[in-house]
């Protein structure tokens, strides 16, 4: 019990509200504490926001500072984090509202510091229905209270809480689906283990996915050293912008084509939509520079299907072009994932939820597999490719011709 956080003589409302909150965390209920009417010192303090998180293997509560020009967010331990609780209780704000399986409790206190508290059921559409908790799990992943979703367009305020855009429900959705792919991935990889990781992020636009790679890997507790490199001005300085503006340390953006940029140092590359062979010396970038997670989701594959030459069977299957199209670039999708497996990589293609909303939403993911890749398995899988490419009459591959080169 926490009780001892308390002094003997607390007022058995704050007291009843300690244990309310510490037998949420106890159960597994706790979803989320808010602080608010600030009556501290700091005049620009708005409201505090309290949520569990798992850092390292370690159970902690994370804390959001809302300021009027500035958020700030830390990371405690449990027990740490309910002292800091109890000295922010009618000290520095005056309203707590804790949310908690299906309980909504509420502590207020007067302009005497006395405290009241209220104990009432959230309605069912809000609680978590039992069985949830696997959905609750995945909604943690990321958070909709990250300040930097509001410059990106992706939430806005409403009656003092972030809220997401409607218009942006897909989006967010799809973000997170990505965030789920890679932290699996991250997980199964031997950067798990590292202190420090360094991520390029290839056609980063808006910059939703470079800023949500950045977000999940501090909250692992990860030296995060995350760049999103872009061609167009204005998408680079919108999101200089904003991380400039939160203090995002370790997070930049570049302006810059992935068949020029040369990173010091990569561990996870990430190449999304980029046209054609873009994909091909994407992927070759992530191998010279050793990268240990490589993720494309390839779009417009346009060198293979004028030189495949079809065999006689397959002519009146693929006489229709958009068979055609579809075996291109299936072809195109498994060399290219072929030759990421003949440099040690294990790898995934497969479809995910599309980014932008369309129908290019394969995805091909690589992970660098430990030790060395065994020869007699090497020229296993270049014979594999070797034949596919006479099958269909193939001269050239890009990606093949840029390992050939190196």
């Amino acid at each position: 019990m926490f009780s001892h956080l308390l002094a003997n003589d607390a007022p058995d409302a704050l007291q009843r509200f300690m244990r309310l909150l510490e037998t949420s965390l106890a159960d597994g209920t706790f979803a989320k504490l808010l602080l608010s009417k600030p009556v501290g010192e700091d005049k620009t303090l708005q409201r505090l926001m309290v949520r569990e998180v798992q850092l390292r293997g370690e159970r902690q509560l994370s804390f959001l500072w809302r300021h009027q020009t500035k958020d700030i967010t830390k990371n405690h331990p449990v027990p740490e984090a309910l002292r800091l609780v109890v000295g922010q209780l009618g000290t520095e704000f005056h309203n707590a509202h804790l949310l908690a399986g299906n309980q909504e409790v509420q502590l207020a206190f007067s302009r005497k510091g006395r405290p009241t508290i209220r104990v009432g059921k959230v309605e069912a559409a809000a609680a978590p229905a039992e069985g949830d908790a696997h959905d609750r799990e995945k909604r943690r992943l990321l958070s909709i209270e990250s300040p930097f979703w509001t410059d990106l367009s992706l939430t806005h305020e409403v009656r003092g809480e972030r809220q997401l855009v409607p218009a942006m429900a897909r989006k967010w959705k799809q973000i997170n689906r990505f965030i789920e792919i890679f932290s699996a991935a991250f997980n199964n990889s031997t950067l798990a283990d590292s202190p420090d990781v360094h991520v390029a992020d290839f056609g980063s636009g808006k910059g939703y996915l470079t800023f949500a790679m950045h977000d999940w890997l501090r909250r692992q507790g990860k030296d995060a050293q995350v760049v999103g490199v872009e061609l167009r001005d204005d998408m680079v300085a919108l999101c200089r912008g904003a991380a400039q503006r939160h203090g995002l340390t370790g997070l930049r953006f570049d302006q810059g084509d992935v068949r020029s940029y040369t990173p010091k140092r990569l561990d996870v590359m990430i190449a999304l939509h980029a046209c054609d062979i873009a994909t091909d010396f994407a992927i070759h970038l992530g191998l010279r520079a050793g990268a240990q997670i490589i993720m494309c989701s390839p779009c417009c594959h346009k060198q293979l299907r004028p030189q495949m030459t079809l065999p006689a069977t397959l002519r009146p299957m693929l006489q229709h072009g958009i068979h055609l199209g579809q075996e291109a670039e299936m072809v195109t999708d498994s060399l290219r994932a072929l030759l990421l497996e003949a440099e040690g990589y294990e790898t995934q293609v497969f479809e995910f939820v599309a980014l932008e909303h369309t129908s290019k939403n394969k995805m091909i993911l690589a992970i660098k597999k430990p030790g060395v890749q065994p020869e007699a398995r090497r020229q296993e899988v270049l014979a594999q490719i070797e034949a596919i490419k006479a099958f269909y009459g193939i001269r050239q591959q890009a990606l093949q011709e840029l390992l050939c080169a190196a």
